[in-house]
């Protein structure tokens, strides 16, 4: 394990290599699990104030649950998350003409009408981040539905951290990030 100000980091997010592969593994990311995304109290807010402009690129089923559930729920864990169409896939999923289920916020904010682009802990898959009171263990959730993520990754040799450099960046800083990179970049130095 890594520290870095109050992240307490998993050598695995510096050793493993991943690399989306959207085309082989359609986005089961968003269907598969126990429960919706992880949210912040904020981001519940900030879904809800954008739900306007997200709404038209949901499927019919996904915008009634949005009615029937609201924008976020609690899960049986006591976690705020977002709501599940039928206990699968994220109430804010859509499937793409190539059959690959992507995020219709993060569509939103590809598309300009936005300017959040979807919550942290979705974006920083297969990274999870568990925040306790004194700091927060980051670890990589290795799952069999990322397996194309996987193989992709380790092909183009691109570690984990460098494929997540947007989303670290946004949750912990340019700074955090920098001293991330170079532990990875000296990882044989620091074992």
């Amino acid at each position: 394990m890594l520290e870095i100000g109050r992240a307490i980091v998993s050598f695995d997010i510096l050793e493993k290599h991943f690399l989306c592969d959207l085309l082989k593994c359609k986005g089961l990311c968003c269907l598969e699990g126990d429960s919706g995304a992880p949210l912040t109290p904020e981001e519940a807010r900030t879904i809800e104030s954008v739900y306007a402009e997200v709404e038209p690129y949901l499927p019919r089923e996904h915008r009634d649950e949005v009615r029937k559930q609201g924008f976020s729920v609690t899960d049986s864990d006591g976690d705020l998350v977002t709501p599940l169409v039928n206990n699968r896939q994220c109430v804010y999923t859509y499937l793409d003409e190539k059959s690959i289920w992507k995020c219709g916020i993060e569509r939103a904010f590809l598309d300009g009408k936005i300017t959040w682009r979807k919550p942290v802990s979705c974006h920083l898959f297969p990274i999870r981040i568990t925040e306790y009171t004194d700091f927060d263990a980051v670890n990589y959730q290795q799952i069999d539905i990322c397996k194309p993520g996987r193989q992709c990754g380790a092909g183009a040799r691109l570690p984990l951290y460098k494929f997540l450099k947007e989303p670290l960046i946004r949750k912990y800083g340019e700074e955090w990030y920098q001293q991330l990179e170079y532990a990875g970049d000296h990882l044989s130095l620091i074992k």
